[in-house]
């Protein structure tokens, strides 16, 4: 059974070890070609292997002595990214987060899907792209409301990202949201300034090669692909996984 598993994670800072914990949940794909959701979840502790901040535990609330004989990422790490069978990809709602620490040698070289990038491709009219606000805007099928707390904890959180990504799925094809998940983010609209809340296609051509320079790659990517949409020589940049804008 092919199965896509999505992974959430809580750290205690930014170094290459600092995750304090994994979530996960399965998105199967069935006989009858559709995408569901199984019964294949869960999470574990991971000691960091250094004080967690306080900034870092008003967010998900886990303490150093919730971790303290808790095992190591590296000795977490591949049971859940690489070892469950039938798994073809992994899944992150801003997946270039837990690519971070879910490095190709841990997952064994699996491909990558962003749920961030895939619902500013298909749900492009909502105008917020959050996890927990495509939670309360879509208010997927399915989705039990008390599995799914409390939010900033990795196994809530990867289970309903599991919920966009099986629609996202049946929506579009798996080679379409990994296309996808390996370019930068389209923005439906404008994210900041004096055009902030436009969509690209009612900016002018100075505007739109203005953006050009903007160091965000995924406002890059976006005015460089409206660009080529009214055949201006500007074409869409390479594949930039790191995603800095918030919607």
């Amino acid at each position: 059974m092919s199965r896509v598993r999505v992974i959430d994670l809580e750290t205690a800072g930014n170094g290459a070890n600092d995750v304090c914990e994994i979530g996960w949940q399965d998105v199967v794909l069935g006989d009858d070609g559709r995408w569901t959701i199984n019964e294949e979840l869960g999470a574990y502790l991971v000691n960091p292997g250094r004080p967690i901040s306080p900034e870092t535990m008003a967010i998900h609330h886990i303490r150093d002595e919730d971790v303290a004989r808790a095992p190591y990422w590296k000795e977490v790490a591949p049971g859940v990214l690489r070892q469950a069978e039938g798994v073809i990809a992994l899944a992150a709602h801003r997946a270039a987060f837990e690519q971070r620490y879910c490095t190709p040698r841990l997952t064994g070289g699996l491909p990558w899907i962003c749920t961030w990038k895939c619902a500013l491709r298909v749900w492009p009219e909502l105008p917020r792209f959050s996890n927990q606000m495509l939670r309360y805007q879509r208010m997927p099928e399915g989705l039990v409301h008390e599995i799914g707390l409390p939010a900033h904890r990795a196994m809530p959180d990867a289970y309903v990202t599991a919920h966009h990504l099986r629609d996202l799925l049946n929506a579009a094809s798996l080679e379409r949201c990994l296309a996808w998940s390996a370019e930068p983010g389209l923005l439906p609209r404008v994210p900041a300034g004096p055009d902030r809340g436009k969509s690209w296609d009612r900016l002018g051509l100075e505007a739109l090669k203005e953006f050009l320079r903007d160091r965000d790659a995924d406002v890059r990517f976006t005015a460089q692909t409206e660009l080529a949409r009214r055949g201006d020589r500007h074409r869409p940049e390479t594949a930039e996984p790191q995603q800095r804008t918030l919607l």
